[in-house]
């Protein structure tokens, strides 16, 4: 529409209301308080219209949303995702890599990894693996810092994730340090796993980190694990959906391929 056929739109609904909404100045049009408080009001209302419309418009489209955490997202299906578009070629997909839960109800989103616990009433969710807790380094660094030794620890530095912060009880069970001095080891602390995994392979520190997100740097030789331990953990990565709305057909492709690429990558 144009601005002008919008204005006569506005007039037409501020002769209805019986009220003015915006007062229009030189070089500006500024909402009334009347006009705020309509929007308030109305905008949930016009939220949900536009939602069902868009979700009535998309039932039949092979165009699937996919959420996921983008130190999963970096390091575990983006060298898969071709595999995907081979199996179903018409599938569209669109992928958003970000650390915020899904609101499924809100948001057009079809399906989200999630890592947690699998425990949520209002998601069906299917466990894709669970994850343990791992230590990881350069070779370079691990040489440096004699880690023959859990208790050479405490001469490095402790690369923290806020998905595995768990060096507390990594050291706790693993190693003799007191607690006094596994607290005193200098820590950086990180967001995103992705980032902490870069940092210890560009030999900054130790990561505690998952298996699943490292694979590819330990393939490549660049990290290694100093020593034997896993601490495992009740978390996993699973693949989620809203319990009560069904999914479409194309998503319901998509999250079969995942849980069969997933069995695929524990088998190995």
């Amino acid at each position: 529409m144009t601005p002008g056929a919008i204005g006569q739109q506005i007039q037409k609904l501020e002769e209805w209301l019986g009220i003015t909404l915006f007062v229009r100045q030189v070089r500006q049009v500024l909402p009334t308080d009347e006009a705020l408080g309509y929007w308030q009001r109305i905008q949930p209302a016009l939220a949900q219209i536009a939602d069902a419309s868009n979700k009535l418009r998309d039932h039949r489209s092979m165009a699937v949303s996919l959420s996921m955490p983008p130190s999963f997202a970096a390091k575990w299906f983006t060298s898969r995702m071709a595999g995907l578009l081979t199996r179903h070629p018409g599938i569209e997909l669109h992928l958003n890599a970000s650390p915020a839960l899904v609101d499924f109800e809100r948001e057009s989103v079809d399906l989200a990894i999630r890592h947690f616990n699998g425990q949520a009433a209002h998601l069906d969710a299917t466990l894709l693996f669970r994850d343990e807790a791992r230590v990881y380094c350069t070779p370079d660094y691990a040489r440096a810092h004699g880690l023959s030794t859990p208790e050479a620890l405490a001469g490095a530095t402790l690369l923290v994730t806020t998905i595995q912060p768990y060096w507390e009880q990594w050291l706790a069970r693993f190693s003799r340090l007191d607690a006094g001095l596994a607290a005193a080891i200098p820590r950086i602390h990180f967001d995103q796993a992705l980032l902490a995994i870069e940092a210890a392979r560009l030999g900054q520190g130790v990561v505690l980190a998952s298996p699943h997100l490292t694979a590819g740097e330990r393939r490549a030789g660049t990290l290694i694990e100093p020593f034997d331990h896993s601490l495992p953990q009740e978390s996993g990565y699973y693949v989620v959906h809203h319990a009560k709305l069904p999914l479409r057909a194309a998503a319901l492709l998509v999250k079969q391929w995942l849980i069969e690429e997933a069995q695929d990558y524990a088998s190995e």
